[in-house]
């Protein structure tokens, strides 16, 4: 497998794009192709099979393409669709479970742990399972926020926006009484609510971004398989969407916190 093609990166929405932040400045050399499934987000109120086929699709769709690795920058997939991803595909895989959860472990300093994320990564306590079995002294609280990706999608990110605190206000003040000293983003929008989540929870708080730590960990994967690409050259990403990408360069700005050249094309994912 050529260390020159690209890394596919997939969301069940635009959320994934912050991932996508931290892999251009983390993996300057490398070609990023992206797949947003705009036209059926969300996916974290879907049934476990849904979220399934969905995942299975869009990878199907990035396989065509002949990536190297595929990332899943996507909390709800992770949790529901991760070990059989990993177990099918025919290039290495990470979500982003298991790099959060390794980052979150190492920071917390009173064991106290705190989850944020859409109300299937929550139901299906990925998160806390890994947690609990990387250290079984941990004590882990989960909180699922299914309003916050909405938020997010509609570029309602203000910190001053009193939509946004009192949201965060109703979704987090029972995690902030359990005395947790880590807060696990287990979303890929839950970035952009970053600075107004930690307002909420106070500077003690260390908030982990699973985006960020998702980055790291495929860059280790990389190297361990020796795919990492040495090529200086400038590489543009790709990104496709499968519903109009009229708004992309609005929401794709936010999320990249750049505006980019790049090219958006829709698909018809049904297809794969």
């Amino acid at each position: 497998m050529p260390s020159q093609n690209a890394i596919g990166v997939f969301d069940s929405g635009l959320g994934g794009l912050s991932a996508v932040k931290e892999f251009l400045q983390l993996l300057p050399n490398e070609k990023i192709i992206y797949f947003g499934d705009t036209g059926r987000v969300p996916y974290g109120n879907r049934s476990r099979s849904t979220i399934s086929k969905y995942a299975f699709q869009d990878t199907n769709f990035l396989l065509k393409h002949n990536v190297k690795m595929i990332v899943a920058a996507c909390g709800t997939v992770s949790s529901v669709a991760g070990d059989d991803l990993r177990n099918n595909l025919p290039v290495p895989y990470t979500g982003v479970v298991n790099p959060t959860a390794f980052a979150a472990e190492k920071k917390t300093r009173n064991g106290k742990i705190g989850i944020i994320g859409t109300s299937a990564t929550i139901n299906s306590h990925s998160y806390k399972l890994r947690l609990e079995k990387l250290n079984p002294t941990l004590k882990v609280y989960e909180q699922a926020c299914p309003l916050f990706v909405p938020l997010v999608e509609n570029g309602f990110i203000r910190r001053d926006d009193q939509i946004v605190r009192l949201v965060i206000k109703r979704y987090l003040s029972e995690l902030k009484e359990q005395g947790i000293d880590t807060l696990i983003l287990g979303c890929t929008h839950y970035p952009l609510l970053r600075d107004t989540i930690s307002d909420f929870m106070g500077d003690e708080v260390e908030l982990v971004d699973s985006g960020f730590e998702t980055a790291v960990y495929s860059a280790k994967i990389l190297k361990e398989n020796d795919l990492l690409n040495n090529d200086k050259s400038v590489k543009q990403p790709e990104f496709f969407v499968s519903d109009t990408p009229d708004d992309f360069k609005n929401v794709a700005g936010l999320f990249l916190g750049r505006d980019m050249e790049h090219t958006v094309t829709q698909i018809d994912i049904e297809k794969y």
